[in-house]
């Protein structure tokens, strides 16, 4: 027996490599991209940059933003120009968010328009890759088939910027792990009625990925039991903020906010733009896109409100602009 034990590390070592090597090569789970040219019509356009630059907020990824002001607006000329991560966010690898723009050469200009929605919202590239879900695509997923071509006929309209952006290139083991996390979407997708103020709300919150800066991530996922406390933190560009708790606990969340005071929070940035944003410093810097979604129509903020006042109330107290030597302790 023991003469048959000797092969059983180089054994496994062999299965390992083999599996290892299998899915070196595997392919997401997807479909052909639709078939569609979609119409582009000012409806749709103006509905798709609202989407983009304030619902689903694609602008704060993908837009050349200005991080020495406040909010960080975009830079002019550079909306869709395409964004790479700092090595401080501590992503696995280096991770990029790519040119959007109608350029053929290092943009979209080459995709149809089937490529892109499904690029959307089930996570695949042009060639077949698995995206990064750093794009939510599992949350893009309950996004209607009617947004979601508003938002490409959106993209479609921005001029070309010639800008060449580096490949998205992961560490092992998440460069195979990624290939799990696209699935196609099956059938027409439908948004509730708006007159339902919670499932309306609650299908903008998906749309926005509110979940994933609101809440604090263990090892990649977002902790359980603490879905919207806040408390994660980005470091950026020499400052730090952790996010607030928007949950409905009334010592540390938003329990005890009115709606009209929840309103009020987003509109009252409604004058600020790029031009006149104060600059960024540890008091005040934020990745919130406050000076975007000050201009939502209040009807969409109040559904927002009243999704999350159903929330599970989570006590996290936060500090959400930490003492520089204290943050970077921790």
């Amino acid at each position: 027996m023991r003469k048959y034990l000797v092969f059983i590390p180089g054994g496994l070592a062999a299965c390992l490599g083999i599996a290892m090597a299998a899915l070196s090569v595997k392919q997401p789970a997807h479909r052909p991209a639709p078939a569609i040219t979609l119409e582009r019509t000012q409806e749709r356009i103006e509905r798709g940059r609202y989407l983009y630059e304030q619902v689903a907020h694609c602008a704060g990824c993908h837009n050349e933003r200005d991080w020495d002001k406040f909010s960080a607006p975009t830079q002019p000329g550079r909306t869709g120009a395409g964004f790479a991560f700092p090595e401080e966010l501590g992503l696995p690898g280096k991770v990029v968010a790519p040119n959007l723009t109608s350029d053929r050469e290092t943009g979209l200009g080459k995709w149809s328009d089937g490529e892109i929605v499904r690029a959307i919202r089930e996570g695949v590239s042009r060639d077949g890759r698995a995206l990064f879900p750093f794009m939510p695509y599992s949350q893009y997923r309950s996004m209607s088939d009617e947004d979601v071509f508003s938002i490409v006929a959106y993209v479609r309209t921005l001029p070309a910027v010639r800008k060449q952006q580096p490949a998205t290139e992961l560490n092992f083991p998440v460069s195979l792990l990624v290939k799990f996390e696209p699935k196609p979407v099956d059938g027409k997708v439908n948004p509730p009625p708006k007159s339902d103020r919670r499932a309306y709300g609650e299908y903008l919150v998906k749309m926005g990925n509110c979940i994933e800066c609101h809440s604090q991530a263990e090892k990649g996922e977002i902790a359980g039991g603490k879905e919207f406390a806040g408390g994660r933190e980005f470091p950026i560009n020499g400052f730090v903020v952790r996010s607030a708790n928007i949950t409905p606990d009334e010592e540390t969340g938003i329990g005890k906010w009115s709606e009209d005071r929840f309103v009020a929070k987003f509109k009252g940035y409604a004058n600020m733009n790029q031009g006149n944003a104060p600059k960024h410093t540890q008091a005040n810097f934020t990745l919130m896109p406050w000076i975007e979604m000050a201009s939502m129509p209040e009807e969409d903020l109040r559904a927002i409100y009243m999704y999350l006042r159903t929330v599970k109330p989570v006590y996290n107290s936060v500090e959400v602009h930490p003492p520089l030597s204290l943050a970077q302790t921790q």
